[in-house]
């Protein structure tokens, strides 16, 4: 099939999306390399820093999560972080090289109470260090997202997780459309939006073809898109699930690229099981942001020392704060 893939487009079909996913691999990655060269400096990688700052006790159940209340995986149900302690560890952050600071808690939705007005005094405080504040804090209203576009907040992050078809397989405490809603929340609010998935939750080819094909088929592709693979814990109900291949992951990620040549794909979670080499393949094929830092949330995830080693070798460099915004400044003021 001849498509035309060299313009930002919101309306794929379901199967061009399969005829670019299904190319062979490395014509894949050539055609995606060759895109990301185009539309990114591909020196560049966004160095982003997640921090989890309310853990444990969520009511959804999440098949992939250990941070269910009704799972028994060792993780301890802690309090909302105070905000002097957050500040400190973005701070920490910021010193090692990241650029945005995303606070994660263990909720289903935001509710309007105290809880919520210190996440938006978190927010301003983070937001005051300058760096991109993004936060994931599960579903939330047009009013909540307003509200934390006015504390200051730069993305939000909400996954689809994987095909509105496999979905009901992985959560049954919330719908595909309670999702997109969010998200459509977010999008009214003038906050940019971070929205992927996650590979290796039993789903099928067709599953990720089909997640892949409503996110580069919004009014607007989101601004950052994770790719994550699964990283199986005991006590979930997917413990036992196999390790995702290095050759998925470049194909998502190769795949996502040519579809959003200009979002921020997102190399993440399941980056411990992989080799330099195999992030290196990743970089190649599109990615062009990471999370830094020893932990997801409650998951492990490389260093920060292993990860400047890792940008040496390959001769990339942490992306600045706020790219967008200065390069458009700058036009205007020249115009």
């Amino acid at each position: 099939m001849n498509i035309n893939i060299a313009a930002i487009r919101n309306n794929y079909s379901l199967t061009e999306v399969e005829a670019i996913y299904n190319e062979p691999l490395l014509e894949l990655v050539f055609k995606a390399a060759a895109i990301h060269r185009e539309f990114n400096d591909t020196a560049e990688v966004q160095v982003c820093t997640l921090l989890s700052i309310k853990t444990g006790g969520c009511s959804e159940d999440c098949a992939y999560c250990p941070q269910a209340a009704r799972y028994s995986t060792g993780v301890d149900v802690q309090a909302l972080m105070k905000k002097e302690q957050v500040l400190e560890y973005a701070q920490k952050a910021k010193d090692a090289g990241s650029t945005r600071f995303c606070m994660g808690a263990a909720w289903r939705e935001v509710r309007d109470n105290r809880d919520f007005d210190r996440v938006l005094d978190m927010v301003k405080g983070v937001n005051e260090l300058g760096m991109e504040v993004c936060c994931t804090l599960g579903m939330l209203t047009e009013d909540q997202a307003k509200k934390l576009a006015d504390a200051g907040l730069y993305a939000y992050n909400h996954n689809l997780d994987t095909s509105k078809e496999h979905y009901s397989e992985i959560i049954t405490t919330r719908t595909y459309d309670d999702r997109l809603e969010t998200l459509d929340n977010v999008r009214k609010a003038g906050v940019t939006v971070c929205c992927g998935g996650i590979i290796g939750l039993g789903e099928t080819h067709a599953d990720r073809i089909k997640m892949l094909h409503t996110l580069a088929t919004m009014p607007e592709h989101p601004e950052s898109v994770p790719i994550n693979a699964l990283v199986p814990i005991a006590g979930t109900p997917l413990a036992n699930n196999k390790k995702v291949d290095i050759w998925d992951m470049v194909r998502m990620i190769a795949t996502a690229r040519i579809l959003m040549p200009k979002t921020m794909v997102r190399l993440s979670a399941g980056r411990t099981d992989m080799s330099v080499s195999e992030q290196a393949l990743c970089f190649l094929a599109g990615a062009n942001s990471i999370f830094a830092g020893d932990k997801l949330l409650t998951t492990p995830n490389p260093s920060f020392d292993e990860d400047n080693a890792m940008f040496s070798l390959l001769g990339l460099k942490p992306r600045a704060a706020f790219k967008e915004e200065k390069q458009y400044l700058h036009e205007v003021a020249g115009a």
